[in-house]
């Protein structure tokens, strides 16, 4: 009896040791994942943020030496817009909205291409999108090194739209090896990413810029060379230490890419139409997250965007202050992600990404009433506290829904939703400012981010409820 009572006790405890053995392993491949994923979005993105400070000096050089053809076009078509929306008719507000048609235009084209990128790492695995993802990224900035007409420097930026589909493919990555415990971690380390690529990468290119003007020389070969390098390293990077998250038993066999029309549809995406056998309770909870989010990033894009017009007209910020003021946002965004938001359970998660949207109302309602740049930067600090809180763990709650054969087209739509709301938020933003003025434009947005509040809190109330 006793020797029977021992091998079953030996035998239980060979069981925990296997299991915990396992687990460890699960860890450490969890963690791994979660490093490759994060060095690779902060090479893309310093490759993808080192234009931001050049686009004004790449316009200005394009409008003195390329007067034919789409720049025309384009400058007409900007003209008339400052026209219908009130805007000064100054080089530099020329050459803001002209950047913002471009930003929009590339948000555009994001929104066209990552649910198709999405569901098709679904079907064919992560990898082989993200490297394909990634050769278009870096043919762009091989295009934009060589772009001597503004022609060129256009399909460069769409070439680069279409196939800026890494960043979804990143957090379905992130939720094929995390469990819902630990998914949060995981997308507050692509938050993390995403602060540290727009805190240096902006700089880098301000460098640039000193550089090329002080030179005489091309303003862009040397952003492009380095981006491209950026990019090519990303691609190495990704070959060689990344390993497929998907594997073939787990992907999508009853999903095809031939309704491409489906991938497109904005009533359809709304709906996440594209994802297919998934539970009446997970279609419910991605249609209502993707709204909200929607409604979420229109406000606050349409805002960022005209923050800098904001501070220069109040403030008289030109470049290098607009430089150090999006410096500290973006220092406020990294430690709030990597020393907060890592760290919140999925249970809170909800909780969190409500507090953001809560706390970015009087963020939105400081900034239309500050005339002292101390009070501007208290507002600054609770923009910058929603912006590394809400998305993040909005991402969080919408990678728990449907299976693991399902979340590269929900990702992709979700991340979708969000360009979209990129490509008319500035737009709207921007007519409300310009015809109607600063506080109008900023207290009214913060009212309106009460909707998106009281949807996610109904959202909240009704899964507890169940």
């Amino acid at each position: 009896m006793a020797s029977a009572s021992t091998k079953n006790t030996q035998s239980r405890y060979e069981d925990v040791s296997k299991k915990s053995k396992g687990n460890e392993k699960d860890l450490k491949k969890m963690n791994r994942v979660f490093f490759i994923v994060f060095i690779s979005l902060v090479l893309d993105l310093l490759a993808f943020t080192v234009i931001l400070p050049l686009l004004p000096s790449i316009l200005d050089y394009y409008g003195s030496n390329d007067k034919v053809g789409l720049y025309t076009y384009l400058k007409t078509s900007v003209s008339n817009f400052r026209e219908l929306v009130g805007a000064p008719d100054t080089p530099r507000w020329n050459s803001v909205l002209f950047g913002g048609l471009i930003g929009s235009l590339f948000s555009y084209l994001n929104f066209l291409s990552a649910p198709v990128i999405g569901a098709a790492s679904d079907i064919y695995g992560r990898k082989p999108l993200m490297l394909l993802s990634m050769v278009g990224v870096a043919a762009s900035y091989a295009l934009w090194a060589i772009s001597s007409n503004f022609t060129l420097f256009v399909l460069a930026r769409i070439i680069g739209g279409i196939s800026k589909g890494n960043v979804s493919l990143s957090t379905a990555i992130v939720t094929d090896v995390s469990t819902p415990e630990k998914r949060g971690k995981g997308m507050a380390w692509i938050g993390v990413a995403f602060s540290v690529g727009f805190v240096f990468g902006p700089t880098i290119g301000a460098i640039f810029s000193i550089y090329g003007k002080s030179s005489g020389g091309s303003i862009f070969l040397l952003p492009a060379l380095f981006a491209l390098t950026l990019a090519i390293g990303d691609i190495l990077f990704v070959y060689l230490f990344l390993e497929e998250t998907l594997p073939e038993s787990k992907r999508n066999k009853k999903t095809s890419l031939s309704s491409a029309s489906d991938y497109v549809n904005p009533f359809k995406l709304f709906r996440f139409s594209t994802v297919k056998n998934i539970s009446s309770t997970d279609s419910k909870n991605i249609q209502r997250i993707g709204s909200l989010y929607f409604i979420y990033m229109f406000l606050y894009s349409g805002l960022e965007f005209t923050l800098p017009f904001l501070c220069h007209n109040r403030f008289q910020y030109d470049s290098i202050q607009q430089g150090k003021m999006f410096f500290f946002m973006g220092a406020v965004m990294a430690l709030v992600q990597g020393g907060y938001v890592r760290r919140v359970t999925q249970e809170k998660q909800q909780k969190v990404a409500i507090q953001g949207m809560i706390i970015l109302i009087p963020a939105f309602i400081i900034m239309a009433f500050a005339f002292s740049t101390t009070l501007m930067y208290i507002g600054l600090v609770l923009f910058s506290f929603a912006s590394g809180t809400v998305v993040p763990c909005l991402t969080t709650m919408i990678s728990i829904n449907g299976g693991n054969e399902q979340k590269g087209v929900i990702m992709g739509t979700f991340r979708s939703l969000g360009a979209l709301a990129r490509a008319v938020g500035p737009v709207a933003a921007s007519i409300v400012y310009w015809s109607l003025g600063a506080k109008v434009c900023y207290v009214s947005g913060g009212i309106l981010l009460i909707l998106p509040v009281l949807l996610l809190k109904k959202l909240r109330k009704q899964k507890i409820e169940k």
